[in-house]
């Protein structure tokens, strides 16, 4: 019980900073709604169930082995970032008033399918669940135990990205945003490419 409590505590501190996640629904339920942003809160709650169930099936030691396919899912990861960075740029370039994400994110399935390549772009996410596991868990913990992990933190990520799309979705707050899109896009659109950069350079050999 201990356990299960400490990774609900690391877990709920890493969601809570701010990261290409947390941007991507912030800035869905602004723009667009709350329904585009929780269909993004559910495809990023997809990928952080594939990275939860790769680090308990033992997979980030295999990762760690292979150095090439590290750095190949890197670089997959930080191109991909850095594309939707240049997307918003360019969307605070060319339109005042223009969102960005109402381009990348047009309907639900986009959104959802947006939102799971965000979280599935950074593969340093299986080495944090695996050192989590590791420490946390320990290699005598049963299948019961591993799946209860699992299953909390994808539900906690699930509620905390929820609460963040209701949040930015309030009326107040869109608002807000409309006033300010060129701004929040170019500056979204910076700290995206700033991810992806800092994960290309990353995965440089050596």
């Amino acid at each position: 019980m201990g356990n299960l409590l400490t990774i609900a505590v690391v877990h709920l501190l890493a969601l809570a900073s701010p990261g290409p996640d947390f941007l991507f629904v912030s800035q869905t339920a602004a723009s667009r709604s709350r329904a585009q942003a929780m269909a993004g809160v559910a495809g990023i709650t997809l990928g952080i169930a594939v990275w939860a169930a790769l680090a308990l099936l033992g997979l980030h030691l295999l990762m760690a082995r292979l150095a090439w396919l590290q750095r190949a899912v890197a670089i997959a990861g930080s191109a991909y970032l850095i594309w939707l960075g240049v997307q918003l740029l360019r969307s605070a370039r060319r339109r005042p008033g223009g969102a960005g994400v109402a381009r990348l994110a047009p309907d639900a399935w986009r959104s959802l399918r947006n939102g799971l390549f965000t979280n599935l772009s950074n593969p340093k996410a299986l080495v944090y669940f695996g050192s989590v596991f590791s420490v946390l868990v320990g290699p005598a913990a049963g299948v019961g135990v591993r799946w209860t992990i699992g299953a909390l933190v994808v539900g906690e990520t699930l509620g905390w990205f929820a609460l963040v799309a209701l949040c930015f979705g309030l009326p107040a707050v869109r608002r807000v945003y409309l006033r300010m899109a060129r701004g929040i896009d170019a500056v979204a659109g910076t700290v995206f490419v700033l991810f992806g950069l800092r994960l290309l350079l990353g995965a440089r050999p050596g």
